[in-house]
């Protein structure tokens, strides 16, 4: 069985998150969607503070975090 990443325990999904931990087991798609958003979220904080270098690789990151956060959310409406 696997683990929900810590990324997916925020205020954003915490509606929703019965239906994620659900999905995230059985779906593949969603499982791929969910690890994305947590590469990106990843990325995304590894970018921020440092120098302004890496501005525009920090903003591509979290517009693609925001994307993907509106996608999980689409998925799981879909779903349930």
């Amino acid at each position: 069985m696997a683990a929900i990443p810590d990324e997916l325990y925020n205020v954003k999904f915490a509606a929703y998150f019965d239906s994620m931990k659900e999905l995230y087991i059985l779906d593949e798609k969603f499982k791929v969607i969910c690890d994305a958003y947590c590469i990106s979220t990843a990325k995304t904080e590894l970018y921020r503070g440092k120098s302004e270098k890496n501005y525009r690789r920090r903003m591509k990151f979290e517009n693609l975090s925001r994307e993907l956060e509106e996608e999980i959310l689409f998925y799981i409406m879909r779903n349930r």
